[in-house]
């Protein structure tokens, strides 16, 4: 990426775009604007590029890790107390101390041992940040997330045993397939298990995700262009 990806100009006119297209699926699906939520993804983007972003006014961002959000977030979270922060990548569970402590929304619980550790931590702490449970809709051997059949069993175990409120569902389709189809499978489970909030749909696809119900986008390249490796 050029030092003008992320210049104090283009991310807000990357972000306007963004926002213009979010504006024109949710009309077109007959849906309130104000129903969708834009993550815009800020990993690997040094903090400069997120100074742009909230500057132009974007109040939600997602990170992929989280030792790469510490290096950031803190610092940005000072300067901006309103931000919301949804960690969107895999959770260790040797991470989820820091994890609880940074994140407003953690949407990638998709095991029973990261349950336990997380309600062990939400209890000692008293910090308790939203949480999703990621979906393998696809079902790939190489992907996270709890396969379509199980999910109702896995939520309900998070619930009755853990004790963990489940605000809905997050997905990641497989790059070769139709997004479409996916979108369709969470959107069901979710009104299958009375939970109100969709992750889905990325910088390719979020206006069909829209379609299909989305609560939440997460975008990146769109707003932030190529990544890079931060030093």
């Amino acid at each position: 990426m050029s030092p003008e990806s992320h210049s104090a100009a283009e991310i807000p006119e990357r972000l306007h775009l963004v926002e213009q297209e979010i504006a024109f699926a949710c009309e077109a699906a007959g849906r309130s604007r104000y129903a969708v939520k834009l993550i815009a993804v800020s990993k690997t983007m040094p903090a400069a590029a997120i100074e742009d972003a909230i500057e132009a006014g974007q109040r939600v961002f997602g990170e992929n890790r989280v030792q790469e959000a510490y290096g950031k977030w803190p610092a940005l979270r000072a300067l901006h107390p309103d931000i919301e922060l949804h960690l969107i990548g895999p959770l260790q569970t040797n991470k989820v101390k820091e994890a609880v402590a940074l994140f407003d929304v953690i949407e990638t619980l998709d095991r029973p041992k990261l349950a336990r550790v997380l309600a062990e931590e939400i209890e000692r702490s008293g910090k308790r940040p939203r949480l999703f449970v990621q979906v393998n809709t696809g079902e790939e051997p190489q992907k996270a997330g709890i396969a379509p059949d199980d999910a109702a069993e896995f939520v309900a175990l998070c619930r009755d045993t853990f004790n963990l409120g489940i605000d809905g569902l997050m997905c990641i389709p497989p790059h070769d397939e139709d997004p479409a189809m996916h979108f369709a499978l969470l959107a069901k489970l979710a009104r299958e298990l009375g939970l109100e909030e969709l992750s889905m749909g990325m910088s390719g696809d979020f206006e069909q995700a829209i379609a299909f119900g989305a609560t939440y986008v997460r975008v990146g390249t769109a707003i932030f262009g190529t990544r890079v490796l931060l030093e």
